[in-house]
């Protein structure tokens, strides 16, 4: 399963502001700099294939370069699992923009440079190779007439939640709101920046994508028609947060109390097997906190019935999923 909601991502990424925060703030190399921001163009094509529609995105645009003509080629992952290969499949995008520029542009006996760059939003750590020749069998073998292509990664979770508060710009602040979900961090940070940021349409996107990731959660479709909905000042930015978050909390009570976690009134609890009722706490917390690691979920499944009662319980009132899981008092003797 992938998060549904990043298919949104597109959009986020498709205002020219997002695009400019995340060159500038998470592509270190020398010549962003020298990129024309006030012309660039999103070019509306797109290179996937049916087969990867439903685990990519893909946006293209068209930039001055030192007064010349380049490309940003911009893939986005939004499946939680590593793709090993993902450089030749970007390869494959990039052979594709290529040949149909040729077609449509006979004229020019030159291809334009362009830049390959990954974003991905998953759980894992990105372990595939960011350079062709790393997954070639024999690269010396055939030297001079095997391609050499490698491609730009910017992985969500590699950054620190210090990083991501010091940077503190929209591009920033969603990572921080997709890697770490704590609200009242997070509703502090969009009411600074709201203030700090001049785009209005740039940062209303973003608190309407929290808003959305707030109610929907991170693995159920969202609306994505109100993500244009314009905030122009803090007081209704702060309501619109404040109402999400409240509506979230309302639905984790609710569903808590539909699997008769509230109060004790479950039967089930008190019957079922340890396997299932972990599970459906790590259901809870993902709806509450978003994707569990894979160890956060062994820690789950090593604890007793009572342990497992206890976190149940803290989940209605911790602001973070560390202070449920981080709590020794809830961890069972080794």
């Amino acid at each position: 399963m992938f998060p549904l909601h990043d298919r949104g991502y597109k959009r986020l990424f498709s205002h020219p502001r997002w695009f400019r925060q995340l060159l500038e703030t998470f592509v270190e190399e020398a010549w962003v700099k020298d990129i024309d921001f006030d012309h660039c163009e999103k070019v509306e094509k797109s290179f996937i294939s049916e087969h990867y529609k439903q685990t990519e995105s893909d946006l293209l645009y068209k930039v001055k370069l030192k007064g010349k003509e380049a490309y940003i080629y911009f893939l986005i992952e939004f499946q939680s699992t590593v793709t090993w290969f993902m450089a030749v499949r970007l390869l494959h995008y990039i052979s594709s923009f290529w040949l149909d520029y040729a077609e449509s542009q006979p004229q020019n006996k030159k291809l334009p440079a362009i830049f390959p760059l990954l974003l991905y939003s998953g759980d894992d750590q990105w372990t595939a190779p960011t350079d062709l020749v790393e997954l070639l069998e024999q690269p010396e073998l055939f030297k001079h007439y095997t391609p050499q292509f490698r491609y730009c990664k910017i992985v969500e979770n590699e950054y620190s939640q210090a990083q991501l508060l010091q940077i503190r710009n929209i591009v920033s602040t969603l990572f921080l709101a997709e890697t770490r979900y704590d609200l009242d961090l997070l509703k502090t940070e969009l009411l600074n920046l709201f203030d700090q940021e001049e785009d209005k349409a740039a940062i209303s996107l973003l608190l309407n994508w929290f808003k959305q990731l707030v109610v929907h959660g991170r693995q159920e479709a969202m609306d994505y028609e109100e993500l244009e909905q314009i905030y122009q000042s803090q007081v209704e930015a702060k309501q619109m947060i404040e109402t999400a978050i409240a509506k979230e909390r309302q639905q984790i009570f609710e569903q808590g109390k539909a699997q008769g976690w509230i109060e004790g009134k479950s039967a089930g609890w008190a019957e079922g097997e340890a396997t299932g009722k972990a599970n459906l706490l790590i259901a809870l917390l993902e709806r509450r906190f978003g994707p569990l690691s894979e160890a956060h979920k062994e820690q789950i499944y090593g604890l007793e019935d009572v342990s497992l009662l206890k976190l149940s319980e803290k989940l209605w009132t911790a602001q973070s999923l560390s202070e449920i899981l981080a709590s020794d008092e809830h961890r069972d003797p080794v």
